[in-house]
């Protein structure tokens, strides 16, 4: 995967704005694993290819949240349609406050929050937005998500109990499985398949958001409490105040994330951290 061609390396300003794009993407790294960012770039530089004749321009807005000269190169889609503008320099302020920096400065029609592991099929975002255009009342589309071995990952969810996360995230899988109906039920599994549009799922993932722009700004972004994990859950449940959230599986991406448990102590702390500030939001549900 080749870097940003100099004359596409731009820094932005906050007077840049997108106004007229129907498109804006961000995506916000830390120290990436670089094969799989290059993996997201390829996949999403085939998927705006698809959606050149009725998307036109698109802006994809680089996030460093890591501190200068420790990546120096972050690919970028190489569309003649695409404008990549990297932004970093200003540490790591945290996932959603990553976001909110590219938030903040565009005018496009819809935004999309992407993660940096992972895959979308070529169509995905023709779909996504042909859906969008389709039903003016959804503001927020979320697809259907696989995980490394190509089976659902069923991350809709319903509002959680402590137990569910608890469960979810830290029991090994020989004492999970005492939990899976309630873990079911939790991950909408009932609801959430292969085929059928499900609307209003009060829960979605941060790994692919499609908003309308106007919707998220309405909302302000990601809450800039949240350091990691949590920010779309708020962000989730913000959203039914300003319009409908839709799950439509014919969008379809791969998504290579892990749980906060496998990723040592820090996330650990970051996790419960986070839970505690969510519950402390909307409401403790504990059984």
């Amino acid at each position: 995967m080749n870097a940003i061609p100099p004359q596409r390396r731009t820094t932005a300003r906050p007077d840049q704005a997108d106004a007229g794009c129907p498109l804006s993407i961000s995506i916000v790294v830390y120290r990436p694993d670089a094969a799989l960012l290059a993996r997201t770039v390829e996949t999403l530089d085939a998927a705006l290819a698809d959606l050149l004749d009725v998307a036109g321009h698109t802006r994809l807005y680089l996030i460093d949240n890591g501190n200068p000269g420790e990546f120096a190169d972050l690919p970028a889609p190489m569309d003649e349609g695409v404008e990549t503008i990297v932004i970093r320099g200003h540490g790591n302020v945290g996932y959603g406050r990553g976001h909110n920096l590219a938030i903040e400065r565009t005018r496009s029609r819809f935004h999309l929050i992407l993660n940096p592991d992972v895959e979308l099929n070529a169509d995905g975002l023709r779909r996504a937005l042909a859906f969008l255009q389709a039903e003016p009342g959804a503001g927020l589309l979320a697809p259907w998500i696989g995980g490394d071995d190509g089976a659902q990952q069923f991350l809709c969810r319903r509002y959680p109990t402590v137990l569910d996360l608890f469960a979810r995230g830290f029991l090994p899988g020989s004492l999970r499985k005492f939990f899976a109906r309630r873990l079911a039920r939790y991950e909408m599994r009932d609801v959430i398949g292969e085929q059928d549009i499900v609307w209003d799922p009060p829960i979605v993932s941060g790994c692919f958001m499609l908003f309308r722009t106007d919707v998220l700004k309405s909302l302000g972004g990601f809450d800039p409490r949240y350091f990691l994990y949590f920010e779309d859950y708020d962000l989730s449940l913000r959203t039914r105040d300003f319009a409908r959230t839709v799950y439509v599986p014919s969008v379809r991406i791969l998504h290579h994330g892990g749980g906060a448990a496998r990723k040592g102590s820090t996330h650990v702390k970051l996790f419960v951290t986070s839970a505690f500030r969510f519950f402390n939001r909307f409401g403790w549900k504990w059984l």
